[in-house]
């Protein structure tokens, strides 16, 4: 029997090579997967052209992933630095890379990344658009800009952020203004200034159908991107956010009629207090699709600690329904991330990711943190590197300070609580002077 799409094979009882997968990684059982994507609940996103893929399912009941924003721009195009962070992010676990890449020789660089990475790839094709038409945004047409689309998913990427809920009703309710930071993301603005200055709809809205052929064609995930999102806590959950929300749940439901993967992206900056009931509004008006979020970051005040209010909010929203989370790194708002940033933002948001699978229950995420336990009970410190999230920096940190006694740490020496516990448990004698 013939399928076009996963999801299309999971409504007909197709087991792809890529479900098998997914549900070996989640130690679920095949079946179960299926109904899930068959909803729309979960997803695997996976292009029919990106070979190398090691797929993930995104979603209800999913260990929760995480996701690199990098690429190539006008001020950073060169292409080896960019992709040594892929490199590095691939050792560092990340399952998905978006490719933000706005200048220069972008798609070389996308059919390199493609071709080199096991984890999924995404893209904003409205980014390229830009630089690789070289001409004025209002002046780029209706078809260049789905001709841009077309070579990203013939090149093989696996989930595209496309803007398609910012319509002309929802630009409205942003000139309405209230907002003290207007529309933050990039896509957004874009799609925003060529609509008021040809005062022509979104034509990713207006001919979304257009968009629906390609991704059935190709397998390629929606991931409807969230103009709105807001950029400061004062603009969260605000009329022009959840306006777009309405039109993307609108949105979920066409591009299921014709099999198409879709996850919805959110916010953005948000009081921790709010971020519980945007993941259930997110649920709820978008069908239970999965739910993809920058952050959100819980503060505005924290430049260059970005990767740590982002963290935060990672860890909140996760815990209360998101599935997916975008790293965010001390560089956020502030310049194209170092490799270093990369690192800080990859394990933070690592952090995030598993705390929220800790406190959602998902089965086996608490036996890493007891063997952890058991490690340092045992003041294994060979056993507490291997099992650490990052094992290079907490070793670094050891050899940086070495201790008196190997059964101690620098901090403590003598005084350590682990060490003596365990020589008096033992009927050791302990003797804290020197």
């Amino acid at each position: 029997m013939k399928y076009t799409t996963q999801m299309d094979a999971a409504r007909k009882g197709i087991v792809t090579p890529q479900m098998e997968t997914v549900a070996r990684k989640e130690n679920m059982r095949v079946e179960d997967l299926m109904e899930r994507m068959a909803r729309g609940t979960v997803i695997i996103p996976a292009n029919k052209k990106h070979t190398s893929l090691d797929p993930e399912g995104v979603g209800e009941g999913m260990r929760i992933k995480i996701n690199v924003n990098l690429g190539i721009s006008k001020d950073c195009c060169a292409i080896e630095p960019e992709l040594d962070k892929v490199r590095t992010a691939l050792d560092l676990k990340a399952e998905a890379i978006m490719d933000l890449s706005c200048y220069g020789k972008t798609q070389e660089f996308r059919q390199r990344l493609v071709e080199m990475s096991p984890a999924m790839i995404g893209t904003v094709p409205i980014y390229d658009a830009v630089g690789f038409y070289d001409k004025n945004l209002q002046d780029i047409t209706v078809d260049e800009f789905f001709d841009v689309v077309k070579k990203h998913v013939e090149d093989g990427v696996d989930f595209l952020t496309i803007h398609c809920g910012l319509n002309r009703h929802t630009a409205e309710k942003v000139k309405q203004g209230g907002r003290l930071t207007n529309i933050v993301s990039r896509g957004g603005s874009l799609l925003f200034t060529w609509m008021e200055i040809n005062q022509a709809e979104n034509p990713f809205y207006e001919h979304f159908d257009r968009l629906l052929d390609i991704c059935e064609e190709y397998d390629v995930t929606l991931s409807l991107g969230d103009g709105c999102r807001p950029g400061c806590l004062h603009d969260a959950t605000d009329a022009s956010q959840v306006e777009e929300l309405i039109t993307l749940g609108e949105l979920t439901k066409r591009a299921w009629e014709r099999n198409v993967q879709v996850m919805i992206e959110g916010p953005g900056h948000m009081a921790m207090n709010e971020i519980p009931g945007n993941m259930m509004i997110e649920k709820r008006l978008c069908h239970g699709a999965p739910f993809y979020v920058l952050g959100p970051l819980v503060t505005d005040v924290a430049p260059g600690y970005d990767h740590i209010t982002a963290a935060i909010g990672g860890a909140i929203a996760g815990m209360s329904g998101a599935d997916f989370l975008c790293y965010v790194t001390p560089a956020e708002h502030l310049r194209l991330p170092t490799m270093e940033d990369m690192k800080e933002g990859i394990i933070a948001t690592r952090i995030a990711a598993h705390a929220a699978d800790v406190a959602k229950g998902y089965p086996g995420a608490r036996d890493w943190d007891d063997s952890m336990s058991k490690a340092r009970a045992a003041l294994d410190w060979k056993g507490m590197f291997d099992l650490a999230m990052d094992p290079v920096r907490p070793q670094e940190y050891r050899e940086s300070s070495k201790p008196e006694h190997e059964d101690s740490c620098t901090m403590c020496g003598k005084m350590c609580a682990v060490r003596n516990m365990n020589r008096v448990l033992s009927g050791k004698d302990i003797q804290l002077d020197d």
